[in-house]
């Protein structure tokens, strides 16, 4: 019926208290029904308006599989005014485990995590809340370089539906061609999950080629009292010539003076001012302008962590083939900056030592090379490695694709991707830092080659899969959050 089926069990009591459950809604005037797997309380009664905006929902975890909603509601009640509550049930009548919580206002979401994350709902049992995963856009790689955002939009029209918006970045060397990949925007996550399931390679062609297509990496929310603090602004479609003394002058337009410090690297900068309202004022007259012919984008930067805007931390990801960037403020004040597209500095790898490096006489003739003409005892990187063999065997060069794990202490792990054999690496262990991740991923790639020809298929909802195995065995450090963002992942696989 309205609550579903529930079994009696030994003890004479039964799985589910339907009497507790009409208790509950006859005093909060919510309604509730149990279809797909999951029983539904709400929306409020009246409620005349909108659902929430997108970020107001929090995923639950870990629940007691005899708990229901006459004890969680009044506890996620706490953090404010509940829109729906979903709470994922078995056919016996248990619950699974988990649920979805979503409020009316997306500060209340923010105070449920602070306030229940690693909450003891019962002695000695304790939930995790996290956001929850709505997301609505696709990676779609291995595009034809040579299409823009229109005829991209247009094609992915003809065989999806629910389009509501294309992200393509221009080439670093050439604007008017793309880097290979596009993010697609959906109407719904619904959309999105049905359009990934059409365009897995071989089922559908786009200009006559095999696209490869996975979920997009959710941006992290940033909340907005953080974001009120910023004044680091993120400027991308640069031209690779353009210097840092020229953008220093450009984003200097507010007043002399008003600009902190620039980083740039290749074709995106981050521009440092003294205030936040220079910033926004920047912000305004600098976006969609020119600078050395190339029309910029500029948009406030996302601190990935920090105790003020100027930010101890910033990141920002190139998006798709791992081509990211890392900036980290050092004690003295100044940038350091790390990409993902260098196999690693010198001293990460034992070649790289300098029994290995020789004097530059003046004079010494130089021609231009490539790694294809040099041998491979010439290389101390596996990433050169894995080019190289992909260029003895007529294959277009890797893809690398970066995941990270759920802070506090982020640990990252690269999938390779070669698109001329449609298969895929990802090796079994995780890495501090960017350039060993690369290594061990180009590593175990090149040892799989070697080996056996079998395809992996895991995509980027189970990039964090092997990491509970290996948090679980080996460490003593637990990962409740990680297990809580796999499951959340895999419960939204389930019940699209």
């Amino acid at each position: 019926g309205l609550l579903g089926r529930y079994t009696p069990l030994d003890n004479g009591t039964d799985t589910v208290d339907e009497v507790a459950l009409l208790e509950l809604m006859k005093k909060t005037g919510y309604s509730m029904m149990q279809e797909n797997g999951q029983r539904k309380y709400g929306p409020p009664p009246g409620w005349d308006g909108p659902p929430p905006p997108r970020g107001s929902e929090v995923f639950v975890g870990k629940i007691p599989r005899d708990m229901y909603e006459d004890e969680l509601v009044p506890v996620f009640e706490k953090a404010g005014y509940i829109y729906t509550f979903r709470l994922m049930m078995e056919f016996s009548g248990e619950n699974r485990g988990y649920a979805f919580v979503m409020y009316t206002k997306r500060e209340m979401a923010q105070k449920a995590i602070h306030m229940l994350d690693n909450y003891e709902i019962r002695p000695g049992k304790y939930i995790g809340v996290c956001v929850s995963l709505d997301n609505c856009r696709l990676f779609v790689g291995s595009l034809p370089k040579d299409k823009n955002k229109e005829e991209i939009m247009e094609e992915m029209k003809k065989v999806t539906e629910g389009v509501v918006d294309v992200i393509v970045y221009p080439s670093a060397t050439d604007k008017n061609r793309n880097r290979g990949f596009a993010f697609v925007e959906y109407e719904s996550h619904k959309a999105a999950a049905m359009a990934r399931r059409k365009l897995i390679p071989g089922n559908t062609l786009l200009w006559g080629l095999n696209i490869q297509v996975d979920w997009a990496e959710p941006e992290k929310d940033v909340d907005e009292e953080t974001m009120q603090r910023v004044r680091v602004l993120y400027v991308r479609n640069l031209m690779l010539s353009t210097s840092e003394e020229t953008l220093q002058e450009a984003f200097s337009c507010v007043r002399p003076g008003s600009v902190e410090r620039v980083k740039k690297l290749t074709d995106y900068a981050f521009v440092h001012y003294r205030s936040r309202q220079d910033a926004l004022d920047a912000l305004r007259l600098m976006n969609g302008t020119l600078i050395d012919g190339a029309l910029v984008t500029v948009s406030l930067a996302k601190p990935a962590a920090g105790r003020d805007g100027g930010g101890a931390t910033w990141r920002h990801g190139g998006g798709g083939g791992g081509d990211g960037l890392f900036l980290f403020q050092r004690e003295n004040g100044g940038v350091e900056g790390r990409r993902c597209t260098t196999p690693g500095p010198p001293g990460l790898l034992p070649a790289y030592g300098a029994q290995r490096v020789f004097p530059l006489p003046p004079g010494t003739p130089l021609s231009p090379s490539s790694l294809q003409a040099l041998k491979p005892y010439q290389m101390s990187s596996y990433v050169s490695l894995l080019e190289h063999f992909c260029y003895q065997h007529s294959w277009s060069p890797p893809d690398y694709y970066l995941f990270s794990t759920p802070g506090p202490k982020i640990l990252l792990i690269f999938k390779v991707v070669l698109v001329s054999t449609q298969n895929s690496y990802l090796p079994d262990k995780l890495c501090a830092l960017v350039e060993d991740a690369r290594e061990l991923a180009a590593q175990h790639a090149l040892w799989s080659l070697g080996t056996h020809t079998h395809t992996h298929t895991l995509g980027p909802r189970y990039a964090h899969t092997p990491t509970l195995t290996l948090w679980g065995q080996g460490t003593h450090t637990p990962a409740p959050t990680l297990e809580l963002k796999f499951v959340q992942e895999l419960s939204i696989i389930l019940f699209d």
